[in-house]
């Protein structure tokens, strides 16, 4: 006869018919990621899409608050048992893109996209929101999802976590969990790693400046142009050859601009892009390089430099016994074919890294691929022709609930 500690745990019973009951929402979840994607909007103020959450949570038992110093929305489920509280989270914001994905629902905003996918983020978390509530005599604690504006470069995590998300539910969460959907892996698997799954991003704005002058006579003239085209090489050159093969790390130069017409030398050239590290070391060392470079390239040829390097995001980094949980989820709840261990990080900036720093937990990467595109060949995240697989968020939606009942048992 079996034993009372073999018997299984609650959490246990009702992992298996989670995806299950995801699919019943389903029809919820996609209305809602479609209003989002017709309405998108940028930064930290994003007034309809926070009106269009509230609406979505409205009915559930959840305690609510919305940010001062942003648009986002805090939401508290309490369990029907005292316990710790898990964290999970859902970026709400948009890119400056036009669209041209060919959606039956494409953006309605002239210049605005959601390219990275965050409609989604945002309608599987309100739809684990709906599908917890049903679940809350199993929860032994507090679940608090986040949603979140401002993670295209606004740093909106840290704005949530400055005012008070960690501990929304009356303590500290002790454990935190999000997803981000990429249409170039198969559609419904989840991915992720122990340690390192995005990078630090830094961005670097260097002015180069020289001596502005007629183009007949650069003699009298110190043209900032040649040292502006050899910076490019010089910086490329330097991010692969001052690195180890076994330390990632990724510069780009992505903005080269001077002059005004075919007669002038310009006084000053701009050029700027972004440096991407997985780890402390290698951030500094790339910042301090990147400098040493500038300076000695513009000296070569005349100038002088500006240099401005603006911190962003850290890594984001998962606590590995998390990483491992998220995976052994998957493979209950989605099936063995649907998890995969990341064999390397991507070198994406997300500031999800910020909750990460502070709490124990895991991000990880949700396939969405359409069925009918090869993934090597999809447009990817931040491609203005982006398409997610709409199926797949059922299996975001099943894995943020998977993660909150199994940490409160």
């Amino acid at each position: 006869m079996t034993g009372p500690e073999q018997l299984p745990t609650l959490p246990d019973l009702v992992l298996p018919r989670l995806l299950d009951e995801a699919r019943q929402l389903q029809p919820d979840t996609v209305a809602l990621r479609r209003r989002l994607h017709a309405g998108p909007e940028i930064g930290l103020r994003l007034p309809n899409t926070q009106r269009r959450i509230l609406d979505a949570l409205d009915g559930l038992p959840l305690e609510i608050t919305t940010g001062k110093t942003s648009t986002s929305v805090t939401a508290v489920l309490r369990g029907a048992k005292p316990g710790p509280s898990v964290l999970l989270r859902g970026d709400m914001d948009a890119l400056p893109l036009q669209e041209e994905s060919g959606l039956e629902f494409p953006s309605e905003v002239d210049g605005v996209m959601h390219a990275c996918g965050h409609d989604t983020h945002v309608a599987m978390l309100v739809s684990a929101a709906r599908l917890l509530s049903r679940h809350v005599d199993e929860l032994a604690g507090s679940v608090v999802f986040m949603f979140q504006p401002g993670e295209e470069g606004q740093h909106g995590a840290r704005h949530m976590i400055h005012e008070g998300v960690l501990e929304a539910a009356g303590e500290r969460v002790e454990r935190a969990f999000g997803v981000h959907i990429y249409p170039t892996l198969p559609s419904g698997t989840v991915h992720t790693r122990p340690g390192p799954l995005m990078a630090a991003v830094d961005d670097f704005h260097v002015r180069v400046l020289g001596k502005g002058g007629h183009g007949s006579v650069p003699e009298a003239a110190i043209d900032p142009i040649p040292a502006a085209a050899a910076l490019v090489g010089a910086l490329h050159t330097m991010s692969s050859r001052r690195f180890a093969a076994t330390e990632p790390a990724v510069l780009s130069v992505t903005h080269l601009e001077a002059g005004t017409t075919t007669n002038i030398i310009p006084e000053t050239a701009f050029v700027e892009g972004t440096m991407r590290t997985l780890s402390d070391g290698a951030r500094a060392t790339m910042r301090a390089e990147v400098e040493k470079v500038c300076e000695g390239i513009a000296a070569a040829y005349g100038c002088r430099v500006q240099i401005d390097l603006t911190p962003g995001y850290p890594v984001t980094a998962n606590d590995p016994d998390e990483a491992a949980r998220v995976l052994d989820l998957a493979s209950t709840v989605l099936g063995p074919d649907n998890a995969a261990p990341l064999p390397e990080p991507i070198m994406g900036g997300e500031d999800f890294s910020y909750v990460l720093q502070r709490v124990p937990g895991a991000f990880a990467l949700l396939g969405g691929c359409p069925p009918d595109v090869d993934p090597a060949e999809a447009p990817a995240n931040h491609s203005n022709r982006v398409r997610h697989h709409e199926d797949a968020m059922a299996h975001g939606v099943a894995m943020h609930a998977a993660y909150a009942l199994s940490t409160l048992r």
